[in-house]
């Protein structure tokens, strides 16, 4: 069913979605919606980012819904880049956090143990590969995931004495200084850089299970080579799905050789679980796929809840730190650490990891299906609820023959992002060319909110297609 501007969509029990040039909002809150705009580009850093893309002023939310103040209603396939796993205000999270609110007790305390503390590692530790869990310890971090990267470059460098580092092309790891080093964009690298596989744009032109074994042997070969002008590193952090990268999933198999090369040369390896955790690609952590054990883990993201959160848990054999060695003053929050376990245990007993596969699977083959019928879409690929679809200039004729696929189109994948956002869905963009329409719905997306996604995504390609701005 194609979507026009003034269809309405019902999507299960949420509200209906009140879209452009419908009687929903009055001139009023248009005013107040326009003014909040205003001031925030005349108050706010020229660094912003999610609000030129998406000029909504967000009201209420829940679920996949959020209304802005102009009366519009939205499907949010952005989820706080990840973070809400449960989507907007879950009543098992606002249940969580009023209990702590209602109890009394101390909202901050550094790193002291308390109760809520205890239910959280208790758990997280529940989640973990039970490998894995049986020898864990856990360093609670700044809020954000950045900084429990900064936290895990720290530990390994203090636990192998070697100060450098290996991470992959595409990467993205945070925006602190280190974890920015590690990062596919960073201008001054004092990071080793290597392939990350990938079948549509392989950085070898073959893709496939040949393409990440010569990402393998490539590796091997930096590692083994005295004149490499590579010494033996004291980490290796990759993402089991590179995200901003472009929705990149690693092959299971090259997970695999990650693991035995760096476990032969006694290198830590680092799995960045910060937007892949918590069900999001299928499994609860996305090193399940391939059942490798990382040494350590940098979490954060959906583990709070909706609130600020982040950890690295590591192998105990690595603990050398001492006391004070990373620290931060809001690393003890109270409230997201509730909201966290809340949210830990129900994507584990409602089994949303599961859940996320197989609607996963039937989402990319739909958008797959969309694939063939416009050729600006050069790739669609995912794992789980972490799809990414790639535009590419349909004009320009791909090369079969030296296996180059067509040009990348951040131009179309920006318009499409603005079509959707006029069809009432909230998407985000990412990729080496800000080219990827990415799509991270909350794991509690029902059949019908998917199939509305599915929709609005399709009309807008089409109305972007067809030479229009959607």
């Amino acid at each position: 069913m194609a979507v026009t501007d003034s269809a309405v969509v019902p999507v299960g029990r949420e509200p209906e979605e009140t879209r452009e040039g419908s009687p929903g909002a009055s001139e009023g809150a248009r005013a107040a919606h326009e003014g909040i705009l205003r001031r925030q580009s005349a108050r706010e850093s020229a660094a912003r980012t999610y609000a030129r893309a998406l000029p909504i002023v967000p009201v209420r939310a829940r679920g996949l819904t959020i209304e802005g103040a102009d009366g519009r209603r939205y499907l949010d396939c952005l989820s706080g880049a990840g973070t809400l796993a449960l989507g907007h205000n879950h009543p098992v999270v606002l249940e969580a956090i009023r209990k702590v609110l209602d109890s009394g007790a101390p909202l901050h305390v550094l790193d002291l143990a308390t109760p809520v503390k205890d239910a959280f590692t208790t758990e997280l530790f529940r989640t973990l590969p039970p490998e894995f869990a049986s020898r864990a310890r856990v360093q609670f971090c700044g809020p954000a995931g950045t900084d429990a990267v900064e936290a895990a470059f720290k530990l390994v460098r203090a636990a192998t004495g070697r100060a450098g580092l290996l991470a992959f092309t595409g990467a993205y790891h945070g925006m602190t200084a280190g974890a920015l080093e590690a990062s596919g964009g960073a201008s001054d690298v004092r990071v080793a850089r290597l392939p990350y596989p990938q079948d549509y744009r392989c950085p070898f032109g073959i893709g496939g299970e040949r393409g990440a074994e010569l990402a393998a042997r490539w590796t091997e070969s930096v590692l083994d080579d005295t004149k490499s002008g590579v010494p033996l590193p004291a980490g290796m952090i990759l993402e089991p799905v590179q995200g901003e990268g472009g929705v990149i999933p690693a092959p299971d198999a090259w997970m695999r050789r990650m693991r035995e090369i760096t476990a032969a040369r006694s290198i830590p390896l680092i799995a960045d679980e910060v937007q892949t955790g918590v069900g999001r690609t299928g499994t609860f952590w996305a090193v399940e796929h391939s059942g490798i054990t990382p040494d350590v883990m940098v979490l954060s993201k959906a583990i709070g809840g909706s609130l600020p959160l982040a950890v690295v848990v590591y192998r105990d054999d690595l603990d050398v730190w001492q006391p004070g060695a990373h620290a931060g003053t809001f690393r003890g929050n109270q409230l997201a650490m509730a909201a966290g376990t809340a949210t830990l245990a129900y994507v584990r007993e409602n089994r949303l990891a599961e859940r996320a596969a197989t609607l996963g699977t039937r989402m990319i083959a739909e958008l797959r299906r969309l694939a063939g019928e416009f050729s600006c879409i050069g790739d669609v690929r995912g794992r789980g609820l972490m799809i990414g679809v790639e535009l590419v200039h349909p004009e320009t004729p791909s090369d079969p023959a030296a296996d180059r696929p067509r040009p990348a189109a951040p131009e179309l994948a920006a318009a499409v992002q603005r079509a959707c956002l006029r069809r009432g869905l909230i998407v985000e963009l990412g990729g080496r060319h800000a080219s990827v329409v990415r799509l991270l719905p909350p794991l509690t997306i029902t059949d019908e909110q998917a199939a509305a996604v599915l929709d609005r995504l399709a009309d807008a390609v089409g109305a972007v297609a067809r030479g229009g701005s959607g």
